[in-house]
């Protein structure tokens, strides 16, 4: 079986390193040539990100791809010991840096959204993935328990490094994507942690089973006291303490990552693996203790994160023993098939159970598990340990704890992260972000609607008790005043295809529009009418209208002459449907709707053709124009089917 490179120790002995300060510096004596290979790697990362940017791929595929091309297996020019000590800096580093940002993007807001879906992912799901792979191992690999059981807690993380990007480019409703990120920054802790504490008690060989439990509280305990700490002196530093010269943006933008590396370093040296939980808990505290400039933060640290990701996982592919991976086998594969198509869904479903996750989300986060940096550096550095003659000993246990590791995190980003898109688009989680300003009756109706067709709705509302009840029913609510362009912003208005204005007050849907329409390129802005002597000013600016004096009205009258059309409009969204796609496809030009109608699946039609904003009921013979707004009307699943086959691209 192939080895673990000794000089790898280097790279990802980020748990012992004693302090940043200790490391040399990044330009060592080659000079111009470190500076040359620096840039190089600088430049794959900003290409990476814009082909991930240009295809909808995640950009970890396209940088490991990357690195593989320039490491030991591809031209050589990025090798295990370009950076020599100071890689160890620059991962640790990159991995405080990744963890905390994650961290900071998690809001409470989000947490809210499926409290208990999410609570039994980073429990009862962390338990079946660690138990689960620590069997796999053992069995399909035939290799030890202690071995079988580190393995297991590693694979327990997925981790921002890897969900991040996935979540980027691939838009799921604010409930999913909470899910998959709060499991990753909390499994990222509690794996690295629940490792080392195994790894140290059984090179002790004397240690009784609450002995672990008791290493991993009090790891976890230090870590987390350490980000608490670092946390509320940054906050009582910006908040409460007047500087001479003022806090600008980019004073606390770098203050904030200044302790993001103080917490993970100051921890780590306190207690391996700890320095994580320290970043993790300080990344939550400062990202909901509404900080100044927070917006200015979270830009600047998204950049500062594209940057490190490209060192880490350049690094990480240069480390990939193929030789180690092939040794492996099918025993191997079998293992990555476990983890990845057995344990992965079957905690997911259990874990979501009762939760308002439709089957087509339940899979998709089934397939969104590829695991990260903390795993490969992690396992490396206790394959290095196990590789040395002193206790506790194990070269053969150390070449199947990193090249298992290697395996299922290479399988899992190449086809987990490489075709999360097509995997999202197939399974049609990627829903319409529609925000309504208004959680009352009207807007709630209309949520529930949304909802039930697959959209991700999104509701504002200003009445603390109304939003808490929308939020118990199930909603996604952010509590703030919707005529806030600030607002309107952190619930999501840049990603939004419509903004719809529901509240009971004119004047405040007027507001809403005009700021809809000027500050944020949405696709549609309505609004609902409540007098209709005011619909006039609301069409002078462009507005689409909803009066709900005439919109009952025609509702009453549809029930008296058309009782028939009447029930199945109420059932629109439900068993069935009517949705519009204007046609860019040069495929459709010049086809008869006769054609279309025959090509659609089975239960919907083309019922209506929009032209040069004249609407029509298509002649069968009528031929289609690029331009033209296609309705199709029928069975709810036929209609979805319809509209993906007509606009695939959409």
């Amino acid at each position: 079986m192939g080895r673990v490179r000794s000089c790898s120790v280097d790279i990802f002995d980020i748990a012992t390193a004693p302090a940043l300060g200790s490391m040399s510096p990044l330009v060592s004596s080659e000079g111009p040539e470190m500076l040359i290979i620096v840039a190089l790697i600088l430049a794959l990362g900003v290409t990476a990100q814009v082909l991930a940017d240009r295809f909808q791929v995640p950009s970890v595929l396209f940088l490991i791809l990357a690195g593989v091309a320039v490491g030991p297996k591809g031209i050589g020019l990025v090798t295990l010991d370009t950076f020599g000590d100071s890689l160890t800096t620059i991962v640790g580093i990159s991995v405080a840096i990744i963890v905390f940002e994650g961290a900071f993007h998690l809001k409470l807001e989000k947490l809210r959204e499926a409290p208990s879906a999410t609570l039994r992912l980073v429990t009862v799901g962390a338990i079946i993935s660690f138990g689960g792979t620590t069997l796999a191992v053992r069995y399909l690999l035939g290799v030890e328990w202690g071995i079988s059981a580190l393995v297991g807690a590693l694979l327990v993380a997925t981790g921002p490094t890897v969900i991040t990007p996935i979540l980027a480019v691939v838009p799921v409703r604010d409930r999913v994507a909470a899910a998959l990120e709060t499991e990753g920054i909390v499994n990222d802790v509690s794996a690295a942690i629940f490792a080392a504490v195994i790894f140290k008690l059984l090179a002790s060989q004397e240690a009784n089973p609450t002995d672990y439990l008791v290493e991993f509280v009090q790891r976890l305990s230090v870590g987390v006291f350490i980000g608490l700490a670092t946390a509320l002196v940054l906050w009582f530093l910006v908040v409460y303490v007047d500087s001479p010269a003022a806090w600008t943006p980019q004073n606390v933008r770098l203050m904030t990552l200044a302790g993001a590396i103080l917490a993970f370093s100051s921890a780590d040296t306190i207690a391996t693996e700890s320095g994580v939980a320290a970043v993790a808990t300080a990344g939550v505290l400062l990202g909901n203790l509404n900080l100044p400039y927070e917006e200015e933060i979270e830009e600047f640290k998204g950049d500062v994160t594209i940057v490190v990701l490209s060192f880490v996982f350049i690094a990480l592919s240069a480390l990939i023993e193929f030789e180690t991976l092939l040794d492996l086998g099918l025993a191997g594969l079998a293992v990555v098939a476990v983890v990845a198509l057995v344990l992965r869904p079957a905690l997911v479903f259990l874990s979501t159970a009762g939760a308002q996750f439709t089957r087509g989300e339940k899979l998709f986060m089934s397939f969104a598990g590829p695991r990260g940096i903390i795993p490969a550096s992690v396992a490396t550095l206790f394959a290095i340990q196990l590789q040395n003659p002193a206790p506790p000993s194990n070269p053969e246990g150390a070449n199947v704890l990193a090249g298992t590791v290697f395996l299922v995190i290479f399988v899992t980003v190449v086809f987990e992260g490489g075709f999360a898109r097509q995997i999202a688009e197939r399974l049609q989680v990627i829903p319409m972000r529609v925000l309504i300003i208004g959680g009352g009756r009207v807007g709630s109706e209309l949520g529930k609607r949304l909802e039930e067709r697959g959209e991700n709705v999104v509701i504002i509302e200003n009445d603390s008790d109304m939003a808490e009840t929308r939020r118990s029913e199930g909603f996604t609510v952010r509590d703030g005043d919707g005529t806030d362009t600030e607002c309107l912003r952190q619930a999501g208005a840049d990603n939004a295809k419509i903004i719809v204005a529901a509240t009971g007050d004119d004047d405040t849907n007027l507001l809403v529009t005009q700021l809809a329409d000027s500050k944020f390129d949405v696709r549609k802005v309505i609004t609902r009418v409540n007098d209709p002597e005011n619909r006039s000013a609301f069409e002078d600016l462009g507005i689409e209208t909803v009066s709900e004096t005439g919109s009952t009205a025609w509702a009453i009258d549809n029930l008296i002459e058309r009782p028939g059309l009447s029930r199945w409009m109420a059932e629109l969204g439900r068993s069935g449907d009517v949705q519009e796609i204007e046609v860019t496809d040069e495929g459709l030009v010049d086809k008869t709707i006769a054609e279309l109608n025959t090509e659609l699946p089975d239960g919907c039609i083309v019922a209506l053709v929009t032209r040069d904003e004249e609407n029509t009921v298509p002649d069968p013979e009528l031929r289609v124009q690029y331009g033209d707004h296609l309705t199709v009307l029928g069975q709810t699943e036929a209609v979805d089917e319809a509209i993906t086959q007509l606009h695939p691209h959409d």
